[in-house]
């Protein structure tokens, strides 16, 4: 089965802790290291940021995005998209 693109879309919030940046990066280093990280980058408003993620499912893009430290501290809203690219 062929994987799918998924975009993970990481919005901050007005309580964002600048101390959950460090944990979210080696979050996205061990993804990267595991082959499921294609891209990722933050706005240049620095308002958040996204990454993108080369996996089998939707349900297994949720899992993964659950598990960020953006999502598990709760500072940043969080929203998984399954994204046709060409």
């Amino acid at each position: 089965m062929a994987k799918k693109r998924y975009l993970v879309l990481a919005m901050r919030k007005p309580d964002f802790s600048e101390e959950v940046v460090a944990p979210h990066l080696a979050f996205l280093d061990q993804l990267r290291s595991d082959g499921k990280l294609e891209m990722t980058g933050g706005f240049s408003d620095r308002s958040g940021g996204a990454y993108v993620l080369d996996v089998d499912s939707l349900m297994e893009a949720r899992a993964i995005a659950a598990r960020d430290p953006l999502t598990t501290s709760g500072s940043s809203e969080v929203t998984v998209h399954e994204w046709n690219t060409g």
